[in-house]
């Protein structure tokens, strides 16, 4: 199927195979598959953590030519249990299950390798399985890198906070319990797990305006991306992003540009704006100057978020790679 021009997506389309897996712990993960069952493989990996799947990202994928599969991670989108019910236990939500889940899902498609697809902290995931079974990955395309290293964590919500000073003040006000900024993310994270509804509401509130404020020098049609959400999606997302990197992801610092040397021989386009202040660039940089197969795209006028030229890159890298079987 052919577009024009060269940055517009493809038609919308619906899923023809959906479904809940169990990949154990209590958790179902729904997935769903479209395109063309014959297609090359490819899987949707999202972003928040916790920000489950969208289907604006189905219409990237030529639907002649790619099978792909979506999936919301554990406690998000329509997987169970919901990560906005306080009695969820996030003890078996870590990016070892995560990856985990990928592998059994991949297995329970009857997948035998696939095409990675995600950015921000989809590409953390990417990363951390693409390492741990390289064998199972032909490509990947990754807008918006990061690697979850605590550097990187520390930035978004400390760093940051010297471009944005009056919001992360209200951040910071937001965990008045903690006098240590770089305690802050901590701070909420056990704030999430209060068995106070208005405390984990008002938490949820007080993230999702740093987040917002952080992205608010890009140009972002409609909702807020954070605010915007629905109050459980977001009570989710809150939930789960502050578990995840209270912990450093579970990973050690560093963890992912130092076994990069593991993705040799898959092929890769990463795409980053320079004006991402979410994620800034030097982790793309470091990222492709320690992956031999991977060619790095700057976006000169995009953020986190992108825009025009970071969908065209996107798309023309997706579409090269469709020729690969």
């Amino acid at each position: 199927m052919e577009r024009t021009p060269d940055d517009t997506l493809y038609p919308p389309i619906e899923p023809y195979e959906s479904g809940m897996l169990d990949v154990g712990d209590g958790n179902l993960v729904h997935w769903e598959v479209c395109g063309n069952p014959d297609g090359k493989p490819a899987l949707v990996v999202h972003g928040g953590p916790g920000s489950g799947c969208n289907p604006r990202s189905r219409r990237y994928f030529d639907p002649d030519r790619y099978r792909v599969v979506l999936f919301d991670q554990r406690g998000c989108g329509r997987s169970t249990p919901h990560a906005s019910d306080p009695a969820t236990d996030m003890r078996h939500n870590t990016t070892a299950h995560l990856i985990a889940d990928m592998e059994r899902l991949r297995d329970h498609l009857n997948i035998d390798k696939w095409l990675l697809y995600g950015g921000s902290w989809g590409s953390t995931l990417i990363l951390a399985y693409a390492e741990e079974h390289p064998e199972r990955v032909t490509e990947a395309v990754i807008p918006a890198v990061t690697t979850t290293r605590r550097s990187e964590i520390d930035w978004l919500y400390r760093g940051a906070g010297q471009l944005f000073p009056e919001a992360w003040d209200a951040f910071r006000a937001g965990v008045p319990e903690t006098s240590d900024p770089a305690g802050l993310v901590a701070a909420y994270a056990r704030r999430m797990e209060s068995e106070d509804a208005a405390v984990r509401e008002r938490a949820t509130a007080d993230w999702c305006a740093w987040e917002d404020a952080v992205l608010s020098m890009e140009a972002i049609p409609g909702p807020a991306p954070y605010s915007g959400r629905p109050g459980r999606e977001q009570l989710a997302l809150v939930r789960i992003c502050s578990h995840y990197f209270a912990h450093g992801a579970w990973l050690e610092e560093g963890q992912l540009l130092a076994r990069a040397h593991r993705l040799t021989g898959i092929p890769a386009a990463l795409i980053h704006g320079r004006f991402d202040l979410a994620g800034p660039l030097i982790t793309a940089w470091e990222l492709n100057r320690a992956w031999p197969d991977a060619e790095l795209t700057i976006i000169d006028d995009a953020g986190h978020m992108g825009g025009t030229a970071t969908r065209r890159a996107v798309l023309r890298a997706l579409d090269g790679f469709a020729r690969n079987r």
